[in-house]
């Protein structure tokens, strides 16, 4: 499942994503359904899918039920979450308040800016082992945006 913004001025982000996604899993084996909002997620809905892309989603003005039915997916480790762009955007914005508990999911991260400047960082394996670290050299930069990964204990 991948709720991606279909809007705004990171729109670009998306569209290069959903080429990218789609041909993983075309080569993967995998399907992608996408969404383009928050208020149809349900916890009946998140059964059918073991993964949840918050695509360039910002973590809030996702409605009571859509939120409960996120948390208790990852809380009782149904299924991991990949976020990408604007998906740990926390802080008060575009008159939202805070999710309290996704605030928590995210380590307790809170912007203090709406939009990051350019940044380079260098990332260092740490567990060469490790399914997600095939292919990657031991170190290797990344630019801009941050992302956060959260996979429950299950799937590691």
């Amino acid at each position: 499942m991948v709720l991606a913004e279909n809007g705004g001025h990171h729109l670009p982000f998306t569209q290069r994503a959903k080429p990218w996604l789609n041909q993983l899993a075309k080569d993967s084996g995998f399907a992608v359904d996408y969404l383009q909002s928050p208020q149809t997620i349900t916890a009946k809905m998140l059964e059918g899918y073991q993964l949840f892309i918050q695509l360039d989603y910002p973590p809030y003005g996702w409605g009571d039920s859509a939120e409960a039915a996120f948390k208790a997916y990852i809380e009782q480790g149904k299924g991991g979450w990949i976020g990408f762009h604007h998906a740990s955007l926390l802080g008060e914005f575009d008159g939202y308040g805070m999710w309290p508990w996704f605030y928590t999911f995210m380590g307790s991260v809170r912007w203090k800016n709406y939009i990051a400047t350019f940044a380079t960082a260098t990332v260092q394996k740490e567990d060469s082992m490790h399914p997600v670290m095939k292919n990657l050299p031991e170190c290797f930069s990344i630019e801009k945006y941050s992302f956060h990964i959260r996979l429950p204990l299950n799937m590691l």
